[in-house]
């Protein structure tokens, strides 16, 4: 049974899944639409959940013949980004409005992760909380690896790096396929150099550093997501 919906605010809210407030004078219209409980929704097969932010379970409308599916939760099953922007009250598929930081992911960053002042602070500036490697703090050429993990909430990742006395390759791959995503040099005149890679529908991302004798500096505050 379809039960009847008076879309206005609230059934438009539903299909994005923002709050009210945001549409507030907004050019809204009153229409008369139903909430479709028979549509099921499947995923390369598999059935999917639609949810709210908050975790609820919400269906499509029908309206004049044609079915209306809720954006938000349609692109978190999809695997995309998405966002509402306020100011221009625009509904973004693919990117974030605001880049979202990496710091405090779960990630497996080794023994390079360190919040010590000394190994933080890069061309007069304190990034707080850093991936660090230096030959001369040990026997590795200035090497490394670790793990993202963007849970395919995302279509970009913007990693920041410098170099430390010698410049080093950097690779970014999807973790398991080790399908290469990104591959860039960074010198130590390029200072702190930004890589942007595509990460759409990916779950995890693998990222390489082959060093030269060198080191790197990878702060966490400034990398971000999006």
């Amino acid at each position: 049974m379809r039960k009847k919906l008076i879309a206005s605010v609230a059934g438009i809210s539903l299909l994005l899944g923002a709050s009210a407030g945001v549409y507030a004078g907004a050019n809204l219209e009153t229409i008369q639409a139903y909430l479709n409980h028979t549509l099921t929704v499947k995923v390369n097969g598999v059935p999917a959940q639609l949810n709210d932010e908050q975790g609820n379970a919400i269906v499509p409308i029908t309206y004049q013949g044609s079915t209306y599916l809720p954006v938000r939760a349609i692109a978190n099953a999809l695997g995309v980004a998405v966002d509402y922007d306020v100011a221009t009250t625009t509904v973004l598929l693919g990117e974030k409005v605001d880049g979202i930081s990496i710091t405090g992911e779960e990630y497996d960053g080794g023994s390079y992760l360190t919040s010590d002042p000394k190994r933080t602070i890069y061309q007069n500036k304190d990034y707080k909380e850093v991936l660090y490697n230096n030959v001369e703090d040990n026997s590795s050429n200035g090497s490394g690896s670790f793990m993202l993990t963007p849970d395919k909430k995302y279509q970009k990742l913007y990693l920041q790096a410098a170099a430390i006395n010698k410049e080093f390759e950097i690779s970014i791959y999807e973790s398991g396929t080790l399908k290469l995503l990104k591959q860039d040099t960074v010198t130590v005149e390029d200072k702190m150099k930004t890589i942007e890679a595509n990460i759409g529908g990916i779950s995890d991302v693998y990222i390489e550093i082959k060093g030269s004798g060198g080191g790197f500096v990878i702060p966490l505050t400034t990398s971000y997501y999006k």
